[in-house]
C-alpha cells in the first residue's frame, strides 16, 4: 500500500521510476498488459523454465480444465477508468497469455479507481472475481477509501461477460453497512464444509494514510455475500512483520491466502512494506477448531523472505501442477532493492514437512533452469 509519506510522494510523481501506466496491485505496479518472451524450452529431453515468468504483481491463478486463469487489473491514471483482464494459458511458467478486459470500473461509485489485487475464482459452479477499488482521496493520503468488492461471469466462460455485484459487508453492521471498513486483498475459502472470506483491513476508518492493516475473516452465507461478524486473526505484532523504518513506515499484514494438505490449514500471507526488499511470507496455523476464534491460529515466520537477489517476495498463490501431482507457489518480487513497486511475478515447486507445513524454501535466482510443472507442455 501506498501509505507511507515517501510513497505518497512516489504516487504523485507519476511512478516515474518505471512508468505511469500499469496493472495495479495491492500498491501500483507499473507493468503494460503483455506477457513477456516465453521462458521454457527444452533440455536433455525435458522442459525447463526460468524465472520471472511475466511481469506484474499479486499473482493468483485457478486452474480449470486445462487452462490457468489470473487476472490482473490495469491503472492507467488520473482522468481515466480502470479495468480488470483476465488471462488464460495452459503454461503456469507462462500464464500471461491470451488476454482479454473483462470489466471497465464505473466513472463515479465507491470503485471508480485504485483496482488492486484481482483474484480469479471458481467457487460453486460460478467465476468470481474479488478485487479492491476506492474513490480518490485527498493528496496526501489517495487511497484510504478502498473497500473490496466482487463480480460474477454472466455465463460459464471467464473471458466473457461479467456483473458488478457491488461491495462486501467487509464492516461491523451487516444490516445497514454503514460502517463498511477499508478493505483489500479479498479471498475466499471453504473449511470443513463452511466458506469463509479472508481480507486485509483497517481496525476503523480514518483519514489518516499511515494506518496499520490487520487479517480478518468471516462467515460467508455464498460467495458474494458476508453473513457474519468478521473477526480478526493476525496483527502485526512480531519483530520480523513491524516497519522496516520505524520513522517513515508501516506496520501491516495483507494478501492472505489459504492453504490445506493432509487436514491441516494454514493462512499465508505477506508482511512488512510492499515497496520494500524487506516483504515477506508469514504462516497462520489452524491449531484450534473453530477459525473464528483468534486463539484457533499460531502464527510462525517468515517463511519465505529474500535470498538469491530475489527481493520482496510475497503476495502469492498456490496452484498444483496440470497433472496434479507437485505444488507450486506464484509469487511477485521486486527486481532491484531500491523503494518501488517495480515487480515480477515468479513461480516455484514448494514441498511439504513431516508436520504437514509447507516448505517453501528460498526463493529461487532469476536464470536457474527449473522442471516445468509435470505435466505442462513444452509449446502452448
Amino acid at each position: 500500500m501506498i501509505r507511507s509519506r515517501g510513497q505518497v510522494l512516489l504516487a504523485r510523481a507519476g511512478f516515474a521510476l518505471f512508468g505511469a501506466a500499469s496493472f495495479a496491485a495491492c500498491a501500483p505496479a507499473a507493468q503494460s498488459p503483455e506477457s513477456p518472451a516465453p521462458v521454457a524450452a527444452a533440455s536433455g529431453g525435458s522442459c525447463t523454465f526460468t524465472n520471472p515468468v511475466a511481469r506484474g504483481a499479486d499473482p493468483w491463478v485457478e486452474f480449470r480444465d486445462g487452462f490457468y486463469y489470473m487476472a490482473q487489473g490495469k491503472n492507467p491514471g488520473e482522468g481515466q477508468r480502470s479495468s480488470i483482464w483476465v488471462f488464460r494459458s495452459r503454461k503456469l511458467t507462462d500464464p500471461m497469455r491470451d488476454s482479454v478486459q473483462v470489466w471497465t470500473s464505473p466513472e463515479t461509485g465507491w470503485n471508480q479507481t485504485h483496482i488492486w489485487a484481482p483474484e480469479i475464482r471458481f467457487v460453486d459452479g460460478r467465476w468470481y472475481i474479488y478485487y479492491a477499488g476506492g474513490r480518490p482521496g485527498p493528496q496526501d493520503a489517495p487511497f484510504i477509501y478502498q473497500r473490496a468488492g466482487v463480480l460474477r461471469a454472466a455465463g460459464n466462460d471467464p473471458r466473457g461477460a461479467w456483473e458488478d455485484l457491488g461491495a462486501l459487508d467487509t464492516g461491523g453492521d451487516l444490516a445497514t453497512r454503514a460502517d463498511d471498513v477499508w478493505a483489500i486483498d479479498f479471498t475466499v475459502h471453504r473449511l470443513n464444509g463452511q466458506l469463509y472470506g479472508f481480507w486485509s483491513g483497517w481496525d476503523n476508518n480514518t483519514p489518516v494514510a499511515r494506518t496499520p492493516q490487520f487479517i480478518y475473516v468471516a462467515r460467508m452465507s455464498n460467495p458474494s455475500t458476508i453473513s457474519g461478524p468478521r473477526v480478526r486473526i493476525s496483527s502485526p505484532t512480531e519483530s520480523w512483520e513491524r516497519r522496516v523504518d520505524p520513522t517513515d513506515g508501516l506496520d501491516l499484514n495483507e494478501g492472505p491466502q489459504v492453504l490445506e494438505h493432509n487436514g491441516h490449514a494454514f493462512v499465508i500471507y505477506s508482511t512488512r512494506e510492499s515497496w520494500t526488499r524487506a516483504y515477506r511470507l508469514g504462516q497462520l496455523r489452524l491449531t484450534g477448531t473453530d477459525p473464528l476464534q483468534p486463539s484457533s491460529w499460531t502464527k510462525s515466520g517468515p517463511v519465505f523472505a529474500e535470498a538469491n537477489e530475489v527481493y520482496g517476495p510475497g503476495h502469492n498463490g498456490f496452484t498444483k501442477s496440470p497433472d496434479g501431482t507437485e505444488d507450486w507457489i506464484i509469487y511477485h518480487a521486486k527486481v532491484d532493492t531500491g523503494p518501488n513497486w517495480n515487480r515480477v511475478i515468479r513461480a516455484q515447486r514448494f514441498t511439504w514437512r513431516a508436520d504437514g507445513s509447507p516448505d517453501f524454501g528460498q526463493p529461487v535466482a532469476s536464470g536457474v533452469a527449473l522442471p516445468v510443472p509435470s505435466g505442462e507442455p513444452c509449446t502452448q
